[in-house]
């Protein structure tokens, strides 16, 4: 398990990545911390041409059931693997 401090220095040190990580990538990125930190996908699906947001709800939305606890130890394992 990933402690709280550990997530917040993992969310730090995404921000400076030296290579921009693929797009399938930050999309895990974005549903990680999201779960981690607001639980199970919470609004409305985006619709019409709102592709960019559609792909982040539904990226969130495959992470339903997994625990605020499991998805911060994934992001922060995510995030030292694109460190290292």
């Amino acid at each position: 398990m990933a402690t709280q401090e550990e997530f917040e220095s993992a969310v730090e040190r995404s921000k400076t990545l030296t290579e921009r990580p693929s797009n399938d990538v930050l999309l895990q990125l974005y549903a990680l911390f999201k779960q981690a930190t607001e639980g199970d996908v919470n609004t409305e699906r985006p619709g019409g041409f709102d592709f960019k947001n559609i792909a982040k709800w539904d990226a969130w939305k495959k992470q339903e059931g997994k625990s605020k606890d499991d998805a911060r130890a994934e992001y922060v394992e995510l995030v030292n693997r694109l460190a290292s």
